[in-house]
């Protein structure tokens, strides 16, 4: 996958890039954890859910935050950080035109990050946000949440419990046209040590359906796929 550089809100940004051959091809961007925490784009869980779109034929991006690796800048609280990923978006969709659609990836900080990109952009049609930290992070901005997606996490996380994490998706799933997945991984903490491959698993189970549903009912964004999503708790 070619290394890339491009231009970010305040300088470089360095990111990991894997074009589709399909002209046509949705986006993907995944966002990783916290950049103070260790966060990087290399990410084992980061990398993975690279992979998982990749192998699907979207056009994907992982990158650095500013401040990490290559990327220049400083830490920003939140509030650069998701400058930087809205100048991604833009520099991918500035090579692929032909793109329409856009899917958001994000982990832990990266999620919080993702919902509010998905509240700014409207080509972004779906999620997969993996560990969030409502407690810790401000969604009250998802009023109403624009697109439908996967909410996942694990039953052990001790950096934001189920119940923290429940209230958020009732929230949600109680509006209208829009569909939260919701899946709790058994025996899994915030890192989802020794679980990653099940928690892969689960998320490509999820992209599949909606990859599925879309070639079956066309590409009108959430339409008839309420019947094929549905909460549960996975247990292994």
């Amino acid at each position: 996958m070619p290394e890339v550089i491009f231009n970010g809100p305040v300088g470089r940004l360095e990111g990991r890039y894997q074009p589709s051959h399909e002209k046509n091809a949705p986006i993907a961007i995944i966002l990783h954890p916290h950049p103070q925490f260790g966060g990087t784009m290399n990410n084992k869980i980061v990398y993975d859910l690279f992979e998982l779109f990749q192998k699907r034929k979207f056009t994907t991006l992982r990158f650095n935050f500013r401040g990490i690796g290559r990327s220049q800048g400083d830490f920003d609280h939140g509030a650069g950080e998701l400058l930087d990923a809205a100048a991604a978006l833009d520099w991918l969709q500035a090579l692929h035109p032909d793109s329409k659609t856009c899917w958001v990836a994000g982990y832990s900080f990266g999620a919080w990050i993702g919902m509010q990109l998905l509240m700014r952009r409207p080509e972004i049609e779906g999620f997969i946000s993996v560990a969030p930290q409502p407690n810790i992070y401000d969604f009250s901005f998802l009023a109403p949440c624009p697109s439908s997606g996967l909410i996942i996490h694990g039953d052990q996380d001790m950096v934001t419990q189920v119940r923290e994490v429940q209230i958020l998706v009732d929230k949600l799933q109680a509006q209208k046209g829009i569909t939260i997945t919701q899946k709790i991984l058994n025996g899994a903490n915030h890192f989802f040590t020794d679980k990653t491959k099940k928690l892969l698993e689960k998320c490509e189970e999820y992209l599949d359906s909606r990859i599925s549903c879309q070639r079956r009912h066309g590409s009108k964004r959430h339409k008839s796929i309420r019947s094929i999503l549905k909460s549960e708790v996975v247990s292994f």
